[in-house]
């Protein structure tokens, strides 16, 4: 129970392709950054408007983490030779999907059962 050879490599080729950009965009906002730290001046309306972008510049950071790190778990996966399997399901993730979206760990029905069993949990 294995996807082609063919498709892995599209998928990891995606997958190196997106790491290298959310690098670029992590290096630009880490720029960014920098440059909310050398600035101290202003009223207080210029310190809030520094402080509504430094807050937007940190959320963007976090996410460009989160991500790279599911796309490095995929390129594990890959290596383990346990890519495109559902965590949930324990079957093939559907190839359409791994193509949109390489760093899943999900097919559609195990994401429906995931998010079932947290709307269960969240309701009690």
């Amino acid at each position: 129970m294995r996807h082609s050879k063919e498709l892995i490599l599209e998928c990891k080729k995606i997958l190196l392709e997106t790491k290298a950009d959310l690098l670029n965009r992590a290096k630009n906002t880490k720029g960014n950054l920098s440059a909310f730290a050398d600035d101290k001046g202003g009223d207080e309306g210029d310190q809030t408007v520094r402080l509504l972008a430094e807050s937007d510049a940190v959320a963007n950071q976090e996410r460009i983490r989160f991500m790279l790190v599911e796309i490095e778990n995929a390129l594990m996966r890959i290596e383990n030779s346990k890519f495109g399997i559902c965590e949930e399901t324990e079957e093939l993730i559907e190839p359409d999907r791994l193509l949109a979206i390489p760093w899943t760990r999900l097919s559609i029905e195990g994401a429906e059962i995931r998010e079932a069993m947290q709307k269960r949990y969240v309701q009690k």
